[in-house]
């Protein structure tokens, strides 16, 4: 190609910059290096409204071509393990005692539940997590109704009165044991994702269930070798406590180096 057609292709170039063409788009058109149309437009007053709607387009086009091809290999195995792995856990945990919700209640509540004296409380976004928990409290112990309690956190914007009728249907408590919702102004530096139906919190306020609740707890995570786990016709030595985890647990050693790892002291 000669001066005069490469002269063409930048004046090509301009003009479509100008017209609020991306970078890509100029490339393949013109036939060009993305280098080159850079140079070349460098100092293109552009279109930005135009530009803007250009790449919306192109990538809704990219999307579009992404869902038209479907899944690749490694994601086609990834789905598969996914459920087959849900198929088994659900065929293992099938049948469910009594005593084996008890305890998935108590692992569940020692890790999220509230530890302060008084009262039962628990907060989660997720809806499966609040009815496996009211299921719980009211299967394994004695509860009182009318003691239970909800309040609903919940970003401004969304609809408080569907997300109270929302939990009302799906644990059982009515609206008139909602105490006053927290209407949270999200931080748009820190958080994009919010919760349309929000977290709800129930309490239910009894000090000796708390104790209880606590105290099973206590038990759970002091089990002794003197109180091993049944496990079929085999009895498994249960760890004593986190004391004796520790001194059970592989010495990871740290090998001498120039550099110390990231957090390193």
């Amino acid at each position: 190609m000669g001066y005069r057609g490469m002269v063409d292709k930048q004046n090509q170039a301009r003009d479509l910059r100008a017209q609020g063409w991306t970078l890509t788009e100029i490339c393949e058109q013109v036939g060009c290096s993305k280098a080159s149309a850079s140079l070349w437009c460098r100092d293109v007053e552009i279109d930005q409204a135009e530009l803007g709607r250009r790449r919306l387009a192109r990538n809704l086009a990219g999307n579009e071509g992404a869902r038209r091809r479907g899944p690749n290999k490694l994601q086609r195995r990834k789905a598969d393990e996914v459920a087959e792995m849900q198929a088994a856990g659900l065929a293992r945990m099938a049948g469910l005692s009594e005593r084996e919700l008890l305890v998935s209640g108590l692992a569940l509540y020692a890790g999220e539940g509230a530890k302060t004296d008084g009262s039962v409380k628990f907060a989660n976004s997720d809806p499966r997590m609040i009815l496996f928990f009211v299921n719980w409290l009211r299967s394994c112990f004695d509860v009182t109704e009318s003691r239970l309690r909800m309040r609903i956190y919940l970003h401004d914007g969304y609809d408080i009165d569907a997300a109270t009728s929302y939990w009302s249907k799906l644990t059982d408590i009515p609206v008139t044991q909602f105490i006053k919702p927290y209407r949270a102004v999200a931080d748009p530096s820190i958080r994009r994702n919010k919760h349309p139906m929000g977290c709800p919190s129930i309490s239910y306020s009894c000090t000796r269930t708390h104790r209880a609740v606590m105290g099973m707890i206590d038990a759970l995570l002091m089990l002794t070798p003197q109180h091993p786990v049944e496990r079929g016709d085999r009895r498994l030595d249960a760890p004593s406590g986190v004391a004796q985890l520790v001194e059970r647990a592989p010495v990871k050693r740290v090998v001498a180096s120039s550099s110390l790892a990231p957090g390193a002291d």
